[in-house]
C-alpha cells in the first residue's frame, strides 16, 4: 500500500473535510453555500484518457459569492490515482487508499482562471498497481489562510478522469488439481499483454485462502513466464491467480483455479 506522503495527507485531508461538509465544493450551478466567500471549481479537458492518448489540459476558475471572478488565487491541484481496498470482511473501512502527485499551484488571472496544460494522467510511482481503478481524480484546493487545521476557509473541488485501458490475460498449468495439507503446488504460466507492451515486470499473484488476498508474489521475465509454488494448508479453500501489469493503461487479468483441498471437512 502506498505511503501517505505530506501530499497524501493534504488529499485525505480534503477528502475527509469535504465529505464532513467542512470544506466547499461547487453544486452543479456553481453558487455558492451561504456564508461561503468563494466558489471553486475545476475540469479537464478530455475528459477520458487512453493508452495512446494520456494527455489533459486541467482549467478552473475562482469567483467570489457574488459570481465576480478572483484573481491572484493559488489552488494547490493533484492527480490522485485510486486504488480498491482489499477487503473480505466487509468492516467499515475507507473502501479506497489513494496515491498524490502534486501537479502545481497555479494562480488564477484576471478571469479568476487557473489553467495547467499538457498533464500526463498516469501512475507516476513504483508502487504495485494491484486494485487500481480506473478512474483517476484531479482534486483542486485553496485554503485562505493556508493552514488546512482551519477548514472553515477552505474549498475544494475535483472531477474524475476516466482512462481507458486495453486487457490482458493469464493461463497456466498446475502441478495438480488435488491437493491436501502438506503438498508443493506449483503454478507455471505466462502472462499475455497488447502487442507492444513488454510483460517483464507484470506481477502475478496466487492466492489459496479467502481471508489473504495473495500468498505469493512472483514477477514475469521478460518473455512473460512466471513459476511460483507454495505449501498447502488444511484451510486453504480459494485458489486464484491475479495480475498486475506495470502500466496503468493494462488491465490486470483474474483466474480462478479448479484446486480441490481434500484436507478440508466435508461439508
Amino acid at each position: 500500500m502506498p505511503r501517505k506522503s505530506l501530499p497524501t495527507r493534504l488529499a485525505a485531508t480534503a477528502a475527509l473535510l469535504f465529505a464532513t461538509g467542512a470544506l466547499s465544493a461547487p453544486a452543479a450551478s456553481a453558487d455558492p453555500s451561504p456564508g461561503d466567500a468563494y466558489v471553486l471549481t475545476v475540469t479537464t479537458n478530455p475528459a477520458t484518457t487512453s493508452y495512446d492518448n494520456r494527455h489533459v489540459d486541467v482549467t478552473g476558475t475562482v469567483t467570489k459569492a457574488d459570481g465576480t471572478p478572483a484573481p491572484n488565487i493559488p489552488v494547490t491541484v493533484e492527480e490522485v490515482v485510486q486504488f480498491t481496498t482489499w477487503n473480505p470482511w466487509g468492516d467499515p473501512i475507507d473502501p479506497h487508499y489513494y496515491e498524490p502527485r502534486d501537479l502545481g499551484k497555479p494562480v488564477t488571472d484576471a478571469n479568476g482562471k487557473f489553467t495547467i496544460p499538457d498533464v500526463t494522467i498516469d501512475h507516476a510511482t513504483d508502487s504495485s498497481l494491484l486494485n487500481v481503478e480506473q478512474g483517476v481524480q484531479i482534486t483542486a484546493l485553496y485554503d485562505e489562510d493556508g493552514d488546512l487545521n482551519t477548514p472553515q476557509d477552505g474549498y475544494f473541488a475535483d472531477t474524475t478522469v476516466g482512462v481507458n485501458t486495453q486487457s490482458s490475460s493469464v493461463s497456466y498449468r498446475l502441478s495438480k488439481k488435488k491437493v491436501k495439507a502438506g503438498d508443493i503446488l506449483t503454478v507455471t504460466g505466462k502472462v499475455t499483454l497488447p502487442k507492444g507492451v513488454q510483460p517483464q515486470g507484470t506481477e502475478v499473484f496466487l492466492q489459496t485462502y479467502w481471508e489473504q488476498e495473495y500468498d505469493v508474489k512472483v514477477t514475469a521475465t521478460y518473455d512473460g513466464f512466471f513459476v511460483m509454488s507454495v505449501r498447502v494448508t488444511g484451510y486453504d479453500d480459494t485458489f486464484a491467480l491475479r495480475t498486475a501489469p506495470r502500466d496503468m493503461y493494462v488491465a490486470g487479468a483474474q483466474q480462478a483455479l479448479p484446486i480441490t483441498n481434500t484436507s478440508l471437512p466435508r461439508r
